[in-house]
């Protein structure tokens, strides 16, 4: 099965391992299932690092971001095009929650009809605009 990770998962997965929850981490283990990481969740990703608001352990440090998640990880990216800008565009907005980059991701997983997989506790707001959530705890 395809999923989408947001970049909670993404960063939490990269730092952290396997300390995600269960159902989580059998689903990123699972060897049948292809994960995708969006663009948008790698510009954040990027961006993180280059503030010091994530460090990466010493063994993946000297790898490029794409290395990392491509090879190292083997994820796919998923780059956004005109079919999620065109979600994005029909979504509306919910309470709180004006985070383009998230928008963005959960417009790419409506429109790809993936599970997104995030521990962000605004996301399930939007299930009922068409998004399959895996919630991580």
């Amino acid at each position: 099965m395809r999923y989408l990770i947001d970049t909670n998962i993404l960063t939490k997965f990269v730092i952290e391992g396997d300390l995600l929850s269960g159902d989580v981490s059998a689903i990123l283990s699972d060897y049948e299932n292809i994960i995708y990481v969006s663009s948008e969740s790698m510009k954040e990703f990027v961006h993180l690092m280059q503030n010091g608001k994530i460090v990466l352990r010493k063994e993946i440090r000297s790898l490029d971001v794409f290395d990392l998640v491509e090879n190292a990880l083997g994820f796919n990216v998923k780059y956004v095009n005109k079919e999620h800008l065109r979600t994005l565009s029909q979504l509306e907005l919910v309470e709180n929650h004006n985070d383009p980059s998230d928008r963005l991701i959960i417009s790419q997983a409506i429109t790809e009809k993936m599970p997104l997989i995030s521990s962000d506790t605004k996301f399930p707001k939007y299930r009922k605009h068409g998004l399959y959530l895996i919630y991580c705890r």
